[in-house]
C-alpha cells in the first residue's frame, strides 16, 4: 500500500522561479488573492480545481505545487 502526505506548498518558489506576482496568478486564475496567500503560507489546501488552473497558467504539473511524502 502507498502512504501519501502532502507537504510544503511550493507555489511561491515556483512564482519566483517564473517572475510571477501573485497578482498576476490572482488575475490569470481568479483565484481570491486571500486564498493564494493561504496556499503559500500553509494555511490552506488548493482543491483540485484551483491546483489544475494554477498549474496550467504557470505551465508545470499538479504535482509540482506541494512536496509530496510517499511511502511504500
Amino acid at each position: 500500500m502507498i502512504y501519501l502526505e502532502i507537504g510544503q506548498c511550493l507555489l511561491k518558489e515556483l512564482l519566483d522561479k517564473r517572475k510571477m506576482t501573485q497578482q498576476q496568478l490572482v488575475d490569470l486564475t481568479g483565484i481570491d488573492k486571500s486564498q493564494l496567500s493561504g496556499y503559500i503560507s500553509n494555511t490552506r489546501k488548493m482543491s483540485l480545481t484551483n491546483a489544475k488552473k494554477i498549474a496550467l497558467v504557470i505551465k508545470c504539473n499538479i504535482d509540482d505545487l506541494y512536496e509530496w511524502k510517499v511511502e511504500r
